[in-house]
């Protein structure tokens, strides 16, 4: 892909993913989070096969943001599930960055699945959040 194609498309992705964030509710901003989380890991296993140091320790750089991100998120007032979360996002993190600082594969590959894990868990609650806006919307009416 040529420069100038390659900075239009930069430029389409950059809208769009700021249009999903304006757009999005609690629940889909932590899919995106995660979405973003796994996507820089991909990024960077691919560049560790290519021997592009630099740019997989950027990727790794934004995975480990993107996680810390989502352990800011949380409420861990809120009971054990909170606080559990934040234990595997915190593993997560450190696998990351033992993953950047060894150039291994293995701490990569295990805080994808555990993050893949956690998105699963995720989309599995947004049609029970949506039937509980319906019920509690019918209530009001």
């Amino acid at each position: 892909m040529s420069p100038a194609l390659q900075g239009k498309v930069s430029a389409y992705q950059s809208v769009a993913a700021h249009g999903g964030v304006a757009a999005a509710d609690p629940h889909q901003l932590i899919m995106l989070l995660l979405d973003g989380a796994l996507a820089r890991i991909v990024q960077a296993q691919a560049c560790n096969a290519r021997a592009q140091r630099h740019e997989r320790n950027r990727h790794l750089e934004r995975a480990v943001a993107i996680v810390s991100e989502l352990r800011a998120s949380l409420d861990l007032s809120r009971g054990p599930l909170a606080r559990n979360l934040d234990d595997l996002y915190e593993f997560v993190s450190r696998q990351l960055l033992l993953g950047q600082l060894a150039s291994e594969v293995k701490p990569l590959e295990s805080s994808a699945s555990i993050l893949h894990e956690i998105r699963a868990a995720w989309s599995a609650l947004q049609p029970m959040q949506q039937a509980q806006r319906r019920q509690a919307s019918l209530k009001g009416s």
